[in-house]
């Protein structure tokens, strides 16, 4: 059993360690990061904005199939960093939940709901022995009715949590600090200003110059409240801008 510190606590994914550590949970957040993108999500006044690195790995992909924004409803998106395939599943039940939740009540599922439920799911797979957790972090975005724009994170361990901007992925701590700086007097930034934020926090903290078929931008708005993801032409218009800014 003495296999290094973790002395075998690492096999099974609902036994904790003697230091009161879940392993198999850590090594989740560790598949995040070792899926090598970095995604930042920022909240501004009537707006939210995520954006994230997109890769493609072998020239003869088709690009158009490669992302990792999906929309979950018409007014909810969710940004998913780390294995690609774990969130598509996760999406899948998002969205039957999502419409469910509708038929039920009557109106659409707001932000928080479907990140606590996000949550939820996630803190059952650290519990039970026949699930592994997911190997993803998801960012929710999405207008709420009372409290205008949202953007919530939800992790393999079950937490949940809303935010003015975050970051998820291989570079999420320096993001983080760089985040930190730029929403330190709490600003209200505008549609622009935010996805721009956004896009140059990724490039401050990743050191290069995006094209823009190397990014995914995905937003909501407050005068126009469905998920959308930005074309080249849009992510084009917000890189010069950057690049004319600084």
């Amino acid at each position: 059993m003495s296999r290094g510190s973790g002395g075998g606590y690492d096999r099974h994914i609902t036994i904790f360690s003697p230091e009161g550590r879940l392993f198999q949970v850590e090594y989740a957040f560790k598949a995040v990061k070792a899926a090598g993108v970095t995604s930042i999500g920022v909240r501004g006044k009537d707006s939210v904005c995520v954006v994230t690195q997109k890769k493609v790995p072998d020239k003869l992909l088709d690009p158009t199939s490669i992302t990792h924004l999906f929309p979950v409803t018409k007014f909810l998106g969710l940004l998913a960093t780390g294995t690609t395939a774990d969130a598509r599943t996760l999406v899948q039940q998002a969205r039957n939940e999502a419409a469910e939740f509708r038929f039920k009540y009557g109106y659409e599922m707001p932000v928080d709901v479907l990140a606590r439920w996000i949550a939820d799911k996630s803190q059952i797979y650290t519990q039970h022995a026949y699930m592994r957790p997911l190997g993803v972090v998801a960012m929710v975005l999405g207008i709420d009715d009372e409290n205008g724009p949202r953007l919530f994170k939800c992790d393999p361990a079950g937490h949940f949590f809303g935010h003015k901007a975050t970051s998820a992925g291989l570079k999420e701590q320096e993001a983080i600090n760089f985040l930190e700086k730029k929403m330190k007097n709490d600003p209200e930034f505008s549609y622009d200003e935010t996805v721009q934020t956004a896009i140059s926090a990724l490039q401050s903290v990743l050191q290069e110059d995006f094209k823009a078929n190397e990014i995914e931008v995905g937003v909501v708005r407050r005068d126009n409240p469905a998920f959308q993801v930005l074309t080249m032409e849009e992510i084009d218009e917000h890189l010069t801008a950057i690049s004319e800014r600084d």
